[in-house]
């Protein structure tokens, strides 16, 4: 025992050096962007954010204490709420033809909303004693370092993180004038039969009611270790370690592990230099280098970097993907919204719009990696509830990827597998890695191309599905299934077709690529009239409506170019009927959305109104999408406050629309920047073709664009300027057509840069 305390004592020690680094080793280019508040956040969806991608915390105030919230990623119950053997796609399709909907709302959504599992789990939350600190002065989150600084009136300065690379959290007391300020931990009620009030926060039941053991807390002078029993023999620990060092400093840490023993913080005791915080800050300061972009609306331009923090919070490489709320569970003695949990008509595929064109592949990689892990799973599962081979994904699924149920036209949708597969060709194209294209975007995209050609019917020639729908329109009812093609579903197979012959070719298998295009051609043509995309065959958007389902051509599947005739009118029409039925159904994310579809139709001014709205409206203080509208009402008749993250991530890609496209096989520099916009600038944002472009507007005027060929071939690029100078490049190597499209052949690492002719 003496061994291990004097062990421990080192470890802390050098834990402790940690925090005496200076935090400005790199510039403080991020500062303006920083959380930072004169007191501590009341409610759990307003607290300063941590994250690592597995684990993470909240830090607010709590019935006058101050509150660490804490939460791991796949601490999840599984158990099955949903018994999908006693439901086929075939069956569901009779149902609704004979208008008996309520026997397949009774098996397929009921045990969503009756149940409390599958869920995800939050962990547990530390407290201290804020009567013995006094008052607040300042309380600052540096996204720069992911480093929490709370200062009191007293003197006293308390310092959290979440370790970048390593599974465990930090927090440090100094300048503590009593120092019988230590930690408490708060477990949550998983036993008891105690209900917390609502907090408009679209919570589910009480924990109480998943019915666990209680769990049992083991505390020595410097320790306490929890241990909870989940369900089917599963269980989660929370370990606590702190250290009193010199006069007025406390230190400590924490983990979480899941089905295994948490282990004590290993700090090496020869080392040279404090372990830890360098590998911290050196994943953080890589992190930041991948890109940059400076807009000047301030407002935009903060939301943005706070966006990207929290993608670098939630995105980690053997990490699960990202769900509704990641790694911040809500904390108010409920289930989390939705239960946490993974809803692919919308949540996940939004949450990864911005990894790609922020060049942030890595954190893109986490979702992929995800969706090929339970591959496994959605075979079987295709294979039931379709009744084909190949391959399809559940809308609302688990952290294993079974099925959750819930509205089913949307959680059982024949289409999810269709967007997911999306993900895998972006990030073959926005990286060009032949491996990935062999090992994964092929396969998967082969697959789930194998199974809409399986579930669809031919027909005089034209290709049709059996039950057709549109998140999340006429919500629940029999009346949100359509015989006919909706433009979702539609918009969703035509590119699936189009990628499947695509990669098949690339992949070296022309035979695939003539069967797939063979495919594509007996789809049918859009739905659309004078109102532009409709619903359905005769079914317009009569009503505001939260969901762009309808839209998914424009974005994200860049299906149509406003610079095509017949696509521009479709386009314009669209967003004139949008306008028209107004935004009082809409949610956070619809604005985030609406960006991005704004900007691909050159209406820059609209798309940054989008941004403004929902980074003013529709969020909390500390930047959380709270989905409903927290100024009353202004925008939305939504006016609750459920927290998830799309939203928040689609507001990063609508902002990185507006300088950078990647659109119907050409990239596009600036192409819907406001006019009152003078000075823009970013640095190595990510297109289609592996282009890493950096390019400056001053004063007005586009200066300058830069392009590095990451893995070199023919760059086709529409620059802002009616004339330019190419550098790097012999100048008859440069060709520009009628289109405004500029194409030249570029090695890999070869860069060009394109100024300004000033005609």
């Amino acid at each position: 025992m003496a061994n291990h305390k004097h062990t421990m004592k080192n470890k802390i020690i050098l834990f402790g050096l940690l925090f005496s680094i200076a935090t400005s080793s790199y510039a403080q280019l991020l500062k303006p962007y920083n959380l930072s508040f004169t007191k501590l956040a009341n409610k759990w969806d307003e607290a300063m954010p941590l994250g690592n991608g597995m684990l993470g915390a909240l830090v607010w105030e709590k019935n006058q204490k101050l509150r660490v919230s804490l939460d791991r990623a796949d601490l999840w119950d599984e158990r099955k709420a949903l018994d999908i053997a006693k439901l086929t796609f075939k069956w569901v399709e009779e149902q609704v033809i004979n208008k008996n909907y309520a026997a397949v709302q009774k098996i397929g959504d009921a045990p969503y909303d009756t149940s409390p599992y599958p869920t995800k789990l939050p962990a547990a939350a530390l407290e201290f004693d804020l009567s013995k600190l006094g008052k607040v002065r300042s309380n600052v989150l540096d996204i720069e370092t992911a480093l929490n600084t709370i200062k009191f009136e007293s003197g006293a300065v308390f310092n959290c993180y979440i370790h970048a690379v390593a599974p465990r959290g930090y927090f440090r007391f100094e300048h503590l004038k009593d120092l019988s300020i230590l930690p408490e931990l708060i477990v949550h009620n998983y036993a008891n039969n105690l209900v917390e009030k609502g907090d408009n926060s679209h919570a589910g039941v009480g924990l109480q009611k998943l019915g666990y053991a209680k769990g049992t807390v083991t505390q020595t002078a410097n320790t306490i270790r929890y241990h909870q029993p989940t369900a089917e023999g599963h269980y989660y620990e929370v370990l606590v370690q702190w250290q009193k060092m010199a006069k007025d400093h406390i230190i400590g840490s924490w983990t979480i592990s899941n089905d295994q023993p948490a282990s004590p913080v290993t700090i090496s005791a020869s080392a040279k230099e404090p372990t830890g915080w360098p590998a911290h800050t050196g994943w953080w300061k890589d992190f930041w280098s991948k890109s940059n972009l400076n807009v000047p609306d301030s407002l935009i331009q903060k939301q943005y970097y706070l966006e990207m923090y929290k993608l670098g919070s939630v995105a980690r490489k053997g990490a699960p993907a990202i769900t509704l709320q990641a790694v911040w569970t809500a904390d108010n003695g409920s289930l989390p919204p939705w239960k946490g949990d993974f809803h692919n008509d919308l949540n996940t595929q939004l949450s990864y719009w911005p990894t790609y064109t922020a060049n942030r592949l890595d954190e893109a990689a986490t979702f992929t990696d995800w969706l090929w892990k339970i591959r496994a799973r959605n075979l079987v599962y295709t294979k039931q509830y379709f009744g084909v081979a190949g391959l399809n994904v559940p809308g609302v699924v688990t952290l294993n990827g079974d099925p959750m149920g819930g509205w089913i036209q949307y959680s059982l949708s024949p289409t999810v597998g269709a967007w997911a597969a999306q993900h895998f060709y972006w990030q073959w194209k926005y990286s060009m890695d032949d491996a990935f294209l062999k090992n994964r975007a092929y396969p998967y995209i082969h697959e789930v191309a194998t199974y809409l050609e399986n579930i669809t019917r031919l027909k005089d020639g034209i290709r049709k599905l059996p039950l057709s729908s549109s998140p999340e329109y006429n919500d629940n009812s029999i009346n949100a299934w359509f015989f006919n093609w909706t433009n979702f579903d539609l918009s969703l197979s035509r590119f699936l077709f189009k990628a499947a012959a695509e990669v098949s070719l690339a992949n070296g298998k022309p035979t695939e690529h003539k069967h797939w295009l063979a495919i594509l051609a007996q789809l049918p043509d859009y739905e659309v009239n004078q109102t532009g995309f409709t619903i359905a065959p005769g079914v317009d958007l009569t009503s505001s409506h939260r969901h762009m389902s309808q839209y998914m051509a424009i974005y994200p599947l860049d299906l149509l170019d406003v610079n095509q005739p017949k696509d521009k009118v479709i386009i314009e029409n669209s967003l004139q009927q949008l306008e028209k039925m107004g935004t009082r159904a809409w949610c956070g994310y619809s604005f985030s959305w609406m960006a991005s579809l704004y900007a691909r139709a050159y209406q820059a001014d609209s798309a940054v109104k989008q941004l403004q709205i929902f980074a003013s409206n529709f969020c909390s203080p500390n930047s959380f999408h709270l989905n409903g509208d927290q100024k009353g009402g202004q925008y939305s008749g939504f006016t609750y406050r459920p927290f998830t993250l799309e939203g928040n991530f689609a507001f990063a890609q609508g902002v990185q629309e507006l300088l950078l496209q990647s659109r119907n096989g050409y990239i596009q520099v600036f192409p819907a920047v406001p006019a009152a916009w003078k000075d823009v600038s970013f640095n190595h944002l990510r297109t289609e073709g592996a282009f890493l472009v950096s390019a400056t507007k001053e004063n007005g005027l586009p200066t300058q664009v830069k392009v590095v060929a990451e893995k070199g071939g023919w760059l086709r690029i529409k620059l802002p300027f009616k004339t330019l100078v190419a550098r790097g490049v012999p100048a008859e190597h440069v060709s520009t057509n009628d289109e405004g499209i500029t194409v030249v052949k570029l090695r890999q690492k070869q860069e060009v840069t394109f100024e300004n002719g000033y005609e």
